[in-house]
């Protein structure tokens, strides 16, 4: 029975599949285990086809705009309802997250390259393969916690099939081992000949380690204490500013685009996308991307017509300052909820960027809808989809993600930024102030202040005089630039469980816009009512009754494994 098991387990770990990866001919190849060890293995160049492979592991669009474990659709910012989102998840037998397949093929490369007779040249895939282990090892911390460490091919008499999970600090230092041994190896983003140009370079490393560190830092400083917080965050804080010492990398921030440069990046394609034509080229500021082509490799989900215009919240909303620095509660410049486009006046010019305002207008990929002279004249205005009409949903809808040129659905062609400068920038802020609890104006202004300031010319600056001045939180102001400027890209939902703030934030309501007593209250009417309830403030309730556990902060392990596997149980806390 058990060899059967096991045989079971090491079918399920080798069954994947290849996916297209890449805009060249180096990233097309068969899957790792279906390579003959008799005709591969025998070159540098070998190794480096097999590396590819691992590419296809990065998140993307599928993974974050659509339903999935890091997905914004799982928060509390966006209205599509989940059982994730409104705690209502329930123990399953199986779950495609909890996969070893991948690992296998990562180790599987590793465990021949102990025997290449020149180790020095294929470190660099040995290093980006480190890498990888490391990037599918964190995905599986924060999902499921304690998972078994897997650093080597099994066999079917492996005892390590049948071993326990291994502690989450052990899972955290494995992470950590492996990035540091990459970092050590990878080339520096400057050294990376065009060919190569979008492989994992040593910015992409410590990048990634100063986010693990950063994170595994706070889940550890608002549960255990700072023992080993500490030391985490140190060393989120040190390779953050790895990064931005390095200067290899910067925001993107034409100045023909202006502020709207904020909105481009996310859809910058290398046919005409923006009103100044700017190709990809020009965009330094992913660090590490998912690469994708309109020509050769397009993204294949429909995002446009699935995020243009799709409903986001109050909480969300109310979050952009004003120009004054200040949030909506304390700037006299805010003009409040009377009218359906007042709430947008004197803001963060983000907020004008990424949502949409009602009776504005707005081009999409149709025909007509998209743009035509890029000018937002005349003619360009009379090809746009229309004034938007705000009075559907929550009254909250963004247009990040949606394009403006014409083509067909599913064949956008930009790239999903899997690591950001920006993110850097606020990774390298909130590890310091949460190591030290305090943060200097220096330091606000080598890091958050740009990604603040970026569209906001004239916005003051973060500072501890500012804060002090006017009553601020520090912390909340560290946590709004990132909730902002980092909005459906795949990290709210993890943001609010290493914060521990998930219980309070996530069984809120979600509510819509202010409909009492303002111009919604005559424009969109529902039979003389409003369209959904409404709270004691006058907002309107679009989703209630959510809630959420404490064992809501990590997946359960699937039974089916743990009957397969008796030594993984228990099961994580509450399930």
């Amino acid at each position: 029975m058990k060899q059967r098991i096991q045989k079971y387990i090491l079918l399920v770990a080798i069954a994947f599949t290849l996916l297209h990866v890449g805009c060249t001919k180096s990233v097309d190849l068969q899957p790792v285990n279906e390579l003959s060890d008799a005709s591969f293995w025998k070159s540098p160049d070998q190794f480096k086809l097999a590396a590819n492979e691992f590419y296809s592991y990065l998140v993307s669009f599928g993974n974050v705009l659509y339903d999935g474990p890091h997905s914004d659709i799982r928060g509390d910012l966006t209205t599509y309802r989940s059982p994730f989102s409104n705690g209502t998840n329930a123990l399953s037998s199986t779950d495609g997250n909890w996969n070893f397949s991948r690992v296998r093929a990562v180790n599987y490369l590793l465990d021949r390259a102990a025997s290449y007779p020149a180790p020095a040249d294929i470190a660099r895939y040995v290093a980006e393969a480190k890498f990888f282990r490391a990037y599918l090892y964190f995905d599986l911390l924060q999902l499921y916690g304690q998972v078994p460490i897997v650093d080597k091919v099994l066999s079917i008499n492996s005892p390590e099939l049948m071993a326990p999970r291994n502690t989450r600090d052990e899972v955290v230092d494995f992470i950590v081992k492996n990035l540091e041994e990459a970092i050590a190896v990878l080339p520096p983003e400057n050294a990376i000949l065009a060919p190569d140009k979008g492989r994992i370079s040593k910015g992409a490393a410590q990048a990634f380690l100063g986010r693990v560190a950063l994170y595994e830092g706070t889940w550890q400083k608002f549960r255990a204490g700072n023992t080993r917080a500490n030391a985490l965050l140190d060393k989120s804080v040190a390779n953050s500013d790895a990064v931005l010492t390095g200067n290899l990398y910067q925001l993107f921030a034409p100045a023909v685009l202006g502020d709207s440069a904020q909105k481009y990046l996310f859809i910058l394609e290398d046919e005409k996308s923006n009103p100044a034509g700017i190709n990809k080229s020009a965009n330094k500021e992913y660090i590490l991307a998912n690469r994708y082509s309109f020509t050769q490799r397009q993204v294949r989900n429909n995002v446009t017509h699935t995020w243009l215009g799709a409903g986001t919240t109050k909480k969300f909303a109310d979050m952009f300052l004003c120009q004054d620095g200040l949030p909506v509660e304390k700037s006299p410049l805010f003009q409040g909820y009377a009218q359906t486009r007042s709430e947008y006046i004197n803001r963060d010019n983000r907020m004008r960027y990424t949502m949409m305002i009602d009776s504005s207008y707005y081009w999409d990929n149709e025909l007509p809808g998209s743009r035509i002279t890029w000018a937002s004249d005349a003619a360009d205005i009379a090809g746009s989809r229309g004034r938007h009409n705000a009075a559907t949903g929550t009254g909250y809808q963004t247009q990040k993600w949606g394009s403006e040129r014409r083509l067909q659905d599913n064949e956008e062609g930009y790239d999903w930024p899997v690591i950001r400068l920006a993110e850097v920038q606020l990774n390298y802020a909130e590890a310091v102030f949460e190591r030290n609890g305090i943060i200097s104006d220096a330091d606000l202004d080598k890091s958050l202040n740009l990604v603040r300031n970026r569209v906001n010319k004239t916005m003051p600056k973060l500072s501890n005089a500012l804060v002090t001045a006017n009553g601020l939180n520090m912390r909340t102001e560290i946590r709004r630039e990132r909730n902002i400027e980092l909005f459906l890209e795949g990290f709210r939902v993890d943001d609010l469980k290493r914060w521990k703030t998930a219980e309070t934030e996530m069984p809120m309501n979600i509510l819509g816009i202010k409909w009492t007593g303002t111009r919604w209250q005559t424009r969109w009417v529902v039979s003389g009512n409003s369209p959904y309830p409404v709270d004691a403030n006058g907002n309107l309730i679009f989703e209630g009754s959510r809630v959420w556990a404490q064992k809501n902060y990590l997946l359960p392990a699937p039974t089916q494994q743990i009957q397969l596997n008796p030594n993984l149980a228990p099961n994580n806390p509450g399930w």
